[in-house]
């Protein structure tokens, strides 16, 4: 179906969805880029491609031609590599912010419906109260609160617990002589599937010089998993949560229940 029509150029109602697909898909790209070294070799990229097309397509020059050519040849070998971490947390923002995965009625639908059952049921109570008295004493923890995945490769780095959450179970893996204070606790459907579990670092070089590893961490987790990062800091006792690779500061315990109502409440 033809929109209208300017001399020989004609806009169908297919090109104007074909726009706000690629718009829509270069906005994501971005909001995945910004702040981290990876925007970066993007840019360096496109500087890399505009050479190709001035000093070949227009000036004709053979040999430089010859090796941009060739280099833009392996280019989206290229990029997989430098921009594998970026790839896993685009398809993984994709996956979970899809329709299919909003929708009510297509998630009773889908066989892989089980996927969204994870963490209903969780003790939202018990991490609140954890929370606030790590807070009064100044214990360092970070907590991993996973949604739709299991995040075995971050808990496959620590020690298997597999029990039951409960406050005080959670206060105990971080007192400071304990074993398992140093690293992050993973719950899994309301159970704490392990601790001590390495956490990938955010490489955002916008992030605040004051932030340190357990908040870095808890951002980076973000930003490759659709879980949601707790994080008491050690230095002043304050509270933070951390989603989708943005972290907000000194959170009360209230507010943090209220959070986690919001996210994980059946």
């Amino acid at each position: 179906m033809d929109l209208f029509k300017i001399d020989f150029l004609t806009i169908r109602l297919i090109d104007v969805i074909d726009v706000l697909i690629v718009a829509f898909l270069l906005y994501k790209l971005y909001i995945l880029l910004k702040g981290g070294v990876a925007i970066n070799i993007f840019i360096g990229l496109l500087s890399v491609y505009a050479l190709y097309l001035v000093f070949v397509k227009v000036l004709h020059m053979e040999l430089l031609g010859t090796i941009l050519g060739q280099f833009i040849g392996l280019g989206f070998i290229a990029l997989i590599i430098v921009f594998q971490q970026e790839v896993r947390r685009f398809l993984v923002m994709l996956g979970t912010n899809s329709i299919l995965t909003r929708n009510t009625y297509t998630r009773q639908l889908l066989p892989w419906n089980w996927q969204f059952q994870k963490n209903r049921g969780l003790d939202i109570s018990a991490i609140v109260k954890a929370c606030r008295q790590m807070s009064k004493e100044r214990t360092g923890a970070i907590i991993v609160i996973a949604k739709s995945s299991e995040l075995k490769f971050y808990s496959n780095t620590g020690d298997t617990v597999d029990a039951v959450l409960s406050k005080r179970l959670l206060e105990n893996i971080f007192v400071k002589n304990s074993p398992l204070h140093d690293g992050a606790a993973i719950i899994v459907n309301n159970r704490i599937k392990a601790a001590r579990c390495v956490l990938p670092v955010s490489e955002n070089i916008e992030l605040p010089a004051h932030l340190g590893l357990r908040h870095r961490a808890a951002i980076g987790v973000t930003e490759q998993s659709d879980s949601t990062a707790i994080v008491v800091s050690e230095e002043t006792g304050e509270i933070s949560v951390a989603k989708e690779g943005q972290i907000r500061l000194r959170v009360t315990p209230e507010e943090l229940e209220k959070i986690l109502i919001e996210e994980f409440a059946d």
